[in-house]
């Protein structure tokens, strides 16, 4: 039977964002009142190291920037953690871009302007989805 841990570490959170007005705002966001960490960066071509360096929960992820654009990060990242739900935030959000998206392994994918709640849930159900995928994969193992 599995045991819940009442002292575990608090989730990690990546944020990529090429705006740093973005940057703060969501590491506002995920910092107020719900005990995630949140490292941001602005530079995608950091993402690589700082997932092989620490350990991370979650990814989200702009889709348009220079140098590396979200949907190629997401193939990036994937290399690196497969498990690693992905969140794709943009304001150039089409259907299309959204299958894509999916396809590639993102967990799911939110239009901007978007609202604190939507931000909130979305993270918590990704969160709570790697948990499942977790607990299934240790069922596996025994």
């Amino acid at each position: 039977m599995l045991e819940l841990q009442e002292d575990k570490m608090p989730e990690r959170i990546l944020v990529v964002d090429d705006e740093p007005n973005m940057l703060r705002l969501l590491k506002t966001i995920l910092m107020d009142k719900t005990g995630y960490e949140v490292t941001t960066t602005n530079n995608p071509l950091e993402v690589s190291k700082l997932l092989q360096d620490d350990h991370y929960d979650l990814v989200i992820t702009d889709l348009k920037m220079p140098l590396v654009d979200g949907i190629d990060l997401i193939g990036i990242i994937k290399k690196i953690e497969a498990a690693m739900p992905i969140i794709v935030i943009t304001a150039y959000g089409t259907i299309e871009t959204a299958e894509e998206a999916i396809q590639k392994g993102a967990y799911d994918f939110i239009t901007k302007p978007f609202r604190k709640e939507t931000i909130l849930i979305t993270i918590k159900r990704a969160l709570e989805w790697k948990r499942m995928q977790g607990e299934l994969a240790a069922l596996k193992k025994q």
